[in-house]
């Protein structure tokens, strides 16, 4: 051991979920070592150079809600944004931005360095270090690391992103290696076993770099960032964001020759042959597994994308493959304004070691290992933003679990967070999960816009924020009800004029009076519209007006959700005892009892959830808890 140094709180892996569970440790007074195979690679982007989209946008506005960093470090590298899904609801509109790189993650590391009560350390963590407790149940006592031995501390949270067990692919050749030819973590994954932890193998992937000066960008269509950039992250200067020039990427298309060539040497392919056994991500799959399982498309779009303002490499989103370098080359120059195209790194497949999340509380604790924590990939996500957002709660538990105070359990209508870990620890995953709106049931109540409103008070109450910086959140709600209310008292007529603002807009006509609520919740009429007939409106910030209009129209939504949220909270406050023997329950189902033996649900609301426990069985259950006296 090194100076005989103990720490509070050991997190392994200093990629996305490594990074905000060390800030949230060592900012609420956890004495934090984050460990990392590379200081180099610290907050690394190995695949596609962005922060946001589907869903992964919300998750972004979420941890900049709790107090995380990832939002405020992607403003500060925004090179492009854009919000998706503009011509649907707000509900799935997601922003979605290009990232400097390189900056991105220089900016991380000098924040980390930086962190009071943070130690920065370059070394394999080979083995969980774990002592019984007086009830037998195993507990964090240390970690073991290369190469400088056993260091103590009372918590650990594994982050270890694609490294566990890394082996990488193209075409024929393998070896054993992490994301960008970096070194694998090798030890961890027995070490891990040894505590009796169930691993699973995935695979991921990512796609050639490109030297912009073989491109020829004339070619290729053009797609430029929005007109007004809204930040992620509240502590954002918006006006210097704004003041920035954005850089255009491009889009580009597959064709019959790119697909005759890949079909052609399918055989080689290491994920045809056989020779990759980790399951890998459904909805981002390789070039080579779309053009085979979407046979009847004639092209697949491609975006063209910079990894960065100080760099030549470009990256090709929707071309991931672990073909053979040759047939990579010879793909590419098949693409339209790629004829002449110069490969500076081959894409390549990355298998690596995870953690079945069943065998996680929904507190991000191991069940069997008290004071492990996982998060990121290594839970059996995909994606940066799912895996800062974990990190980042997975660090304000194990910092609330040392201070005596009660853990966050994120439920599903708070956010995405909430849905994702619910989904992860209530019925697992078979392949790497990425978020989606469509995940969520509460779509209209966890949106981008509201964020804050819904999240701050976790953040507020782990110590994350400041009571200025929550003081500030509310009074912005505030702001947004009084207006919404106000609006809903400020009466116009025929005579107003707004007739001719309606019949320009394509809506009916007014024949008598009717407030401002009822024009705007009208879908072709916006906040904006009805300020003419409104000489009493308050100066109020763009994000505050955007908002305004959302509860307004969606009102009807809304109240729906939230008296669905009502209806499920009487089965999600139902807890089920910890030590119930499932197949002593007369009635229940041999696989219910199985299930539920497994996962070990904290509520009736959490069993109705698993798959394979059907409403008879929640039944069974209920009048069980009501004969004990429990319910």
């Amino acid at each position: 051991m090194i100076e005989n140094i103990s720490f509070d709180i050991a997190v392994v892996g200093a990629g996305h979920a490594g990074v905000e569970a060390a800030l949230a440790c060592a900012r609420t007074g956890m004495k934090t070592a984050l460990f990392t195979l590379s200081l180099d690679a610290v907050a690394n982007m190995p695949c596609n150079p962005s922060i946001g989209g589907t869903g992964k946008g919300h998750l972004v506005f979420e941890i900049d809600a709790m107090g995380g960093e990832m939002g405020y470090a992607a403003d500060a590298v925004t090179i492009q944004s854009r919000t998706l899904n503009t011509s649907k609801g707000a509900a799935v509109r997601s922003k979605r931005v290009q990232a400097d790189r390189r900056k991105y993650s220089d900016l991380m590391k000098t924040v980390l360095e930086a962190t009071p009560n943070l130690y920065v350390i370059q070394a394999e963590v080979t083995d969980i270090v774990t002592e019984p407790d007086g009830n037998g149940q195993l507990t964090v006592k240390g970690v073991s690391c290369e190469p400088f031995g056993d260091y103590t501390c009372r918590a650990a949270i594994v982050c270890s992103g694609t490294y566990l067990g890394g082996t990488t692919h193209v075409g024929d050749v393998m070896k054993r290696s992490g994301p960008d030819n970096s070194l694998p973590a090798e030890s961890l994954t027995e070490g891990l076993r040894r505590l009796g932890v169930e691993l699973m193998r995935f695979k991921t992937g990512t796609p050639p770099r490109i030297h912009r000066r073989s491109i020829d960008f004339s070619e290729l269509e053009i797609q430029y960032g929005e007109e007004y950039i809204t930040p992620y992250s509240v502590r954002t200067d918006e006006a210097e964001l704004n003041s920035r020039e954005q850089v255009p990427c491009h889009v580009v298309y597959t064709n019959a020759d790119t697909h005759k060539i890949i079909l052609d040497n399918l055989h080689r392919s290491p994920l045809y042959s056989g020779r990759i056994h980790g399951t890998g991500p459904r909805y981002c799959p390789s070039i080579e597994d779309k053009v085979v399982r979407f046979s009847d498309k004639e092209r697949h779009q491609l975006f063209v994308e910079p990894m960065g303002l100080e760099t030549e490499e470009i990256y090709l989103q929707g071309f991931s493959s672990s073909l053979p370098a040759d047939v990579q080359l010879k793909m590419l120059r098949s693409l339209n304004g790629f004829h002449h195209a110069e490969i500076m790194r081959s894409a390549y497949a990355i298998e690596y070691d995870c953690v079945n999340p069943l065998e996680l509380e929904a507190t991000l604790e191991f069940k069997k290992v008290k004071g492990l924590y996982g998060a990121g990939q290594f839970n059996g996500t995909s994606g940066y933003e799912e895996a800062a957002a974990q990190g980042l709660l997975a660090g304000m538990n194990a910092s609330l679990k040392l201070r005596g105070m009660e853990q966050i359990i994120l439920p599903r209508h708070s956010s995405y967070l909430g849905t994702l870990i619910d989904d992860l620890v209530t019925k697992g995953t078979n392949e790497p999960y990425r978020i989606m709106t469509g995940r969520s049931e509460y779509r209209i109540l966890i949106r981008q816009d509201n964020a804050e409103e819904r999240l701050s008070e976790y953040g507020h109450y782990c110590g994350l924020l400041s009571d200025e910086r929550y003081e500030a959140t509310l009074e912005r709600t505030r702001k947004v009800k009084e207006e919404a209310e106000r609006l809903s008292h400020v009466n116009v007529g025929p005579s107003s004029g707004i007739n001719r603002l309606l019949s320009e807009k394509g809506t009916a006509e007014l024949n008598s009076g009717a407030n401002l609520c009822e024009i705007i919740r009208r879908p072709q009429l916006t906040y904006e519209d009805t300020a003419p007939f409104d000489p009493g409106r308050p100066q109020l910030h763009r994000s505050i007006k955007e908002r305004v209009e959302t509860e307004i129209k969606y009102e009807g939504y809304i109240k729906h959700q939230l008296d669905e949220v009502k209806r499920q909270s009487k089965a999600n406050n139902t807890l089920l005892p910890t030590d119930i023997d499932y197949s002593e329950i007369k009635g229940l189902r041999l696989e219910a009892a199985q299930k539920l033996s497994k996962i070990r649900p904290a509520s009736i609301g959490q069993a109705s959830r698993i798959s394979g426990v059907n409403p008879a069985d929640i039944t069974v259950l209920m009048i069980w808890l009501q004969l004990r006296g429990e319910h």
